[in-house]
């Protein structure tokens, strides 16, 4: 896993082979990011952000990098966490919030916190992913600020064109990013 720019750029951190997270490709999400640089800055220290299924905390890194002011990661996974933590550690990393939490139970019950930016990188082939978009927009839910963007990362079988926020879709390689507003 590597930091693509930034103030941590080039930095290396070698994910545990016992990990069952998928980081995102460094080629996709150096692409994403170059994408992102057209709706928002993450470099104001102004971005707060949610890395939803933080897995690795590829995303979250990359985007504290970039000067965002906060990030909250989500995951469930008790050694993913404290890989998170152990390298935010490291650098000695203190705008980082690691929850260990289910994510439908966390944006079920995260009614007070409002986020610019917001990346989901779920299993492929778990059976909600399809209602993560839903779950953002939600009425009753004002996780995502207005103007602000959300990022899913997911497989080729999904297509969210037809959701009323869908903005665009990116495909690199078998990664594939559906970008709502």
């Amino acid at each position: 896993m590597r930091v693509i720019t930034g103030k941590y750029k080039g930095r290396h951190f070698d994910v545990p082979r016992t990990f069952k997270a998928r980081p995102t490709t460094d080629f996709a999400k150096e692409s994403l990011f170059n994408v992102l640089q057209g709706y928002m800055e993450f470099e104001e220290d102004k971005t707060m952000a949610l890395d939803l299924f933080a897995g690795t905390g590829s995303i979250t890194l990359e985007i504290l990098s970039r000067g965002c002011r906060q990030v909250v990661a989500v995951e469930k996974e008790p050694l993913h966490c404290r890989f998170i933590n152990q390298y935010l550690q490291q650098l000695k990393e203190n705008k980082a919030i690691v929850l260990r939490a289910d994510v439908f139970k966390y944006l079920n019950n995260a009614k007070a916190e409002s986020f610019d930016f917001i990346f989901a990188d779920p299993p492929y082939d778990i059976p909600d992913l399809a209602l993560l978009p839903d779950k953002i927009f939600s009425d009753n839910s004002s996780i995502l600020k207005p103007g602000g963007i959300f990022v899913l990362e997911h497989g080729k079988r999904n297509d969210f064109s037809s959701h009323q926020h869908f903005v665009e879709h990116r495909a690199y390689g078998s990664v594939n990013f559906s970008l709502f507003r």
